[in-house]
């Protein structure tokens, strides 16, 4: 039997079910989702279904990543509500692909985990499936083990084997409804620089990783939630005489202002630029020059480029912001290669808000 597998949550519980009904049925897992949105977040399922499938004993198959296929696929749709036509085409796509890989190895019988999340809807997907299969040949097994509490049991499961629960369904139009209230997606931002930020994706990423590598080497663990303030740095540009200029903005930089300038001249920098800084009244801006910031960390890097490319990590720079500027610091900070008397404009916005994240704790 082929078991499309849409995430660990419903997988682990559905399969160990499944296996319970079918004891004699040979399962094999084919992860197929090109719903799932940004890519980094189907990496991470993935990531977690893997871990999931090699806990059961269950050989896995990856599908093609067809983001696009999927996009036309859904044209016209994007404003349809969770269990609508969008969800029934995406069903489609999928269910179909899996009964086409199914019908490659040689299975006669065809179910997804997708029947055990609660927030899809049972007959489309066994109307699905029967559609899908029918024209193969191939049998379709749509068990409900949702009912008599099999939701509790299923997210107990989870819990207890610690894997990945994602916030949301998958698809990017499921998640901007989600977000809607909100200012900004979350999900759909990473750092220019490549860093990692926190509460990220890529972020669940390493931590997951993490537990994969310490259940290989038996170390004990627990996976905590704890409540933070996040920041994002949405959009800046520096410019010098109108012109954009690089600059290196560090982590909890906060700007009242979307907008704000100030011209410097001769006399300003001497008697304000000191050790390579100069502190603005303006929104509480501080400019450091290249030199003087490379200087705290013993020169790592060989010229300004060079940090442009490869920059601190998110907990580096709030560790040297919390010892130069204290705890609760949230001025802007710019790294410049030189702070020139010139007039400068600054255009950025930035959101601090109120999180949750995951960390992991050998015990």
């Amino acid at each position: 039997m082929l078991v499309h597998i849409c995430c660990s949550v419903d997988s682990h519980y559905f399969i160990q079910e499944l296996k319970k009904e079918y004891p004699d049925e040979k399962i094999i897992a084919y992860f197929y989702d090109p719903n799932i949105h940004p890519f980094s977040e189907y990496e991470l399922r993935f990531l977690d279904v893997k871990r999931s499938c090699d806990k059961l004993g269950i050989k896995l198959y990856k599908g093609e990543y067809e983001y696009e296929k999927w996009l036309n696929a859904v044209k016209g749709y994007e404003d349809e509500p969770e269990k609508g036509a969008r969800c029934e085409i995406c069903f489609d796509l999928r269910m179909g692909s899996s009964v086409e890989f199914a019908v490659k190895l040689g299975e006669k019988r065809l179910t997804t985990t997708l029947l055990t999340s609660p927030k899809k809807d049972l007959e489309q997907l066994r109307n699905t499936l029967q559609k899908e299969c029918e024209p193969y040949g191939v049998e379709f097994i749509a068990p409900d083990f949702r009912k008599n509490g099999g939701t509790q049991r299923q997210f107990a499961l989870a819990k207890k084997e610690k894997l990945y629960h994602q916030n949301y369904c998958g698809c990017i139009y499921g998640l901007k409804k989600q977000k809607q209230d909100k200012s900004f997606i979350d999900e759909l931002f990473s750092p220019v620089n490549k860093q990692i930020a926190p509460a990220s994706i890529q972020a669940r990423i390493k931590l997951y990783k993490k537990v994969h590598l310490f259940e290989k080497k038996g170390i004990k663990f627990e996976i905590l939630r704890q409540k933070f303030l996040n920041y994002r740095l949405l959009s800046a540009l520096v410019k010098l005489d109108k012109k954009p200029i690089k600059s290196y903005i560090l982590f909890y930089s906060h700007f009242k202002n979307a907008y704000t300038r100030f011209s410097l001249n001769e006399e300003d920098l001497k008697q304000n630029l000191k050790e390579g800084h100069y502190k603005s009244t303006k929104d509480e801006i501080l400019l450091i020059e290249f030199w003087r910031f490379n200087a705290y960390f013993k020169n790592k890097w060989k010229d300004f480029e060079d940090f442009l490319k490869c920059p601190l990590s998110v907990e580096a720079e709030i560790k040297w912001r919390v010892k130069h500027f204290g705890s609760y610091n949230l001025s802007p900070i710019i790294v410049l290669e030189k702070i020139l008397p010139l007039r400068y404009e600054i255009i950025a916005k930035s959101e601090i808000y109120h999180d949750s994240k995951e960390v992991l704790i050998k015990i």
